[in-house]
């Protein structure tokens, strides 16, 4: 991915998004056929993930969905500065013992890089039902100069916004109550 992301899509788009995590791809494929000017790429290290994927891709076939079959910090790294619209985290392993919490993907590190990757104003969008991860995202989602909190009332973190359809993986296996954060790249880090 060393050239710029939109020359891997057709000219009818003009952003890219990046969601990390897919699983089976229904969130993927609700974006890409609700927002058919916007490039997608979809990492997910898991072949069943991705095969799920490409079934639905096969019933719908969509030209504006990639897929990366592997850790979505490859992705993210060989990225250009400032080349994505929005980014996608949703449920993602929570690592719920205190000694696994370094392999959790939002860490300060990562936020740099996304930081690096996301134009001013683009959201980063992350879900979780994880009661640990939950605070430990807020810490450093808030902690780092480089990301506004987009919530104004309780209802902007505890209500699925319209456009974020449920996944797979909500609908069969959630532990709690969700919890949908959008964070807004800020022009230069504070």
């Amino acid at each position: 991915m060393g050239d710029p992301p939109l020359s891997q899509f057709p000219n009818s788009v003009h952003d890219v998004w990046l969601e990390v995590g897919f699983g089976a791809g229904e969130h993927l494929v609700w974006q890409a056929q609700n927002h058919p000017n916007i490039a997608l790429i979809g990492a997910e290290p898991y072949e069943m993930g991705v095969a799920k994927l490409l079934t639905k891709l096969e019933e719908t076939p969509l030209n504006t969905v990639r897929i990366y079959e592997g850790d979505g910090r490859e992705i993210i790294e060989a990225l250009p500065d400032q080349s994505l619209g929005r980014f996608f985290l949703l449920f993602p392993d929570p690592w719920p013992k205190s000694r696994h919490h370094k392999r959790r993907f939002l860490q300060m590190e990562m936020l740099n890089q996304l930081f690096r990757v996301l134009r001013p104003g683009a959201e980063l969008r992350f879900a979780t039902d994880d009661k640990s991860y939950l605070p430990f995202a807020l810490e450093r989602l808030i902690a780092h100069p480089g990301f506004d909190w987009l919530a104004r009332s309780s209802a902007d973190w505890k209500f699925r916004p319209a456009d974020w359809p449920p996944t797979r993986y909500e609908i069969k296996a959630i532990k709690g109550p969700p919890t949908f954060l959008r964070f807004a790249r800020r022009t230069t880090a504070r």
